[in-house]
C-alpha cells in the first residue's frame, strides 16, 4: 500500500495544506496529487517564515525535487496555474497534468455570477462548478488539458504515471479540497455545499487509483470549524472573533472574513464514518489558552471517539505525545 490521502473533516479551511507540506517532509514522499478546482486556497508557511497559498497546485509544489500531479479530477484555471508555476519556480519535469483534467473558462465563471451563487449559497464564484456541469453535459466543443498548446509539455496519463510509481514502491500522497461538510452527495446541508464528493473515496475516485493501494487517511480538523462568508449554510453555535479573542480570518479565495462558531462534533464524527481515517490531525490548537489546551484535546477525543494523533500550533503540524 503506498496512497496516503488528506481529507477535510469540517468545512473546509481546516489546514489539509499545511499537514500535506509536513506528511510530505515528514515521510519521505516525493509525489502530491491535488485534484479538484480553484475554489479553494491551501496554505503553507516555510521555515524560512514566506507564505503561500495556492488554488491549483499541492502545497508540495514548493518543495525542491517535488513531483506535483494534477490528476483528471482536476478543473484547471489557467490564469491561476500560470501565476503559481512562476510563483513556486517548479519545472516541466516536476508537473504533470492529466490529459482529462478540465479547463475552467471564464464562461464559467461568468455563469456562476449570473446564476446568483454568491448570494444564493456563498459560492467563491471560481467557476469549478460550473465547469463540472460542462463535463457532465459532454458538450464534444468542451476543452480538455490535452486540447490546450501550452500544457503539451506537462500532459500525461497520471492514473498510469501514479500507478507505475506504485509499483515501484513509491509512496504518493493525495491533498484533497475543502471539508466533509460540503459534499455535494453527502453534507447535511444541501444545497449549501460544493460541486463534488469531497470524501476519500471521492477524491480517490478522480485520482483513478484503486483503494487497495490506500494505506492512510489523514482527516484535519480544527478546534473551531468555519464557513465561507454570507449566506453558506449552517454553522452551529456560531461565535465571532471578538468573542473569541482572535484576529479574524479571511477566505484564500475570496478574501472575505470567515464565519466561525465552537467545536461540532456531530459533523466530524459523520466524517469519520465515511472515511475512515486512520490519523486525525487537530488544527488551531493554538486559539485555545495554553494551559486548557490539554484538556480541549481530550474532550475533542471523547466526543469523536477517537484519538488525536496530531496537533497544530500555529505553522507547525507536530505528532501528540
Amino acid at each position: 500500500m503506498a496512497i496516503t490521502i488528506v481529507v477535510g473533516g469540517q468545512y473546509g479551511g481546516e489546514g489539509k495544506g499545511k499537514v500535506t507540506y509536513n506528511i510530505a517532509q515528514e515521510n519521505n514522499i516525493n509525489i502530491t496529487v491535488r485534484i479538484g478546482g480553484t475554489n479553494s486556497g491551501h496554505t503553507v508557511v516555510t521555515k524560512e517564515n514566506t507564505k503561500f497559498i495556492l488554488r491549483q497546485l499541492p502545497t508540495t509544489a514548493i518543495l525542491p525535487n517535488s513531483i506535483s500531479v494534477l490528476s483528471a479530477g482536476s478543473y484547471i484555471d489557467l490564469d491561476i496555474l500560470r501565476e503559481e508555476i512562476q510563483l513556486t519556480g517548479i519545472s516541466e519535469k516536476q508537473l504533470f497534468i492529466d490529459q482529462n483534467a478540465m479547463i475552467i473558462t471564464q464562461e464559467d465563471k461568468d455563469n456562476e455570477a449570473k446564476n446568483g451563487l454568491r448570494k444564493n449559497i456563498g459560492s467563491t464564484l471560481s467557476g469549478t462548478g460550473q465547469s463540472v456541469i460542462r463535463r457532465i453535459n459532454r458538450d464534444t466543443k468542451t476543452l480538455l488539458a490535452k486540447n490546450i498548446e501550452e500544457l503539451k509539455p506537462y500532459i500525461i496519463d497520471s492514473k498510469t504515471f501514479l500507478y507505475e510509481q506504485i509499483k515501484k514502491k513509491q509512496k504518493i500522497l493525495i491533498e484533497g479540497t475543502q471539508g466533509y461538510g460540503l459534499s455535494l452527495l453527502h453534507s447535511p446541508h444541501y444545497p449549501f455545499c460544493t460541486s463534488r464528493d469531497t470524501t476519500a473515496a471521492g477524491f480517490l475516485s478522480e485520482v483513478g487509483l484503486s483503494p487497495f493501494d490506500v494505506e492512510d487517511i489523514f482527516l484535519v480538523i480544527r478546534t473551531f470549524p468555519i464557513r465561507v462568508e454570507g449566506n453558506s449554510g449552517e454553522l452551529k453555535n456560531e461565535l465571532n472573533w471578538k468573542i473569541l479573542k482572535q484576529e479574524p480570518e479571511f477566505t484564500s479565495v475570496t478574501k472575505k472574513t470567515r464565519r466561525i462558531a465552537e467545536f461540532d462534533s456531530s459533523i466530524v464524527k459523520e466524517a469519520i464514518m465515511s472515511n475512515r481515517p486512520t490519523k486525525i490531525v487537530l488544527n488551531h490548537l493554538d486559539y485555545i489558552e495554553e494551559p486548557k489546551q490539554n484538556s480541549f484535546v481530550q474532550k475533542v477525543e471523547n466526543l469523536i471517539n477517537q484519538k488525536i494523533d496530531y496537533i497544530g500550533l500555529d505553522d507547525k503540524c507536530i505528532k501528540k505525545k
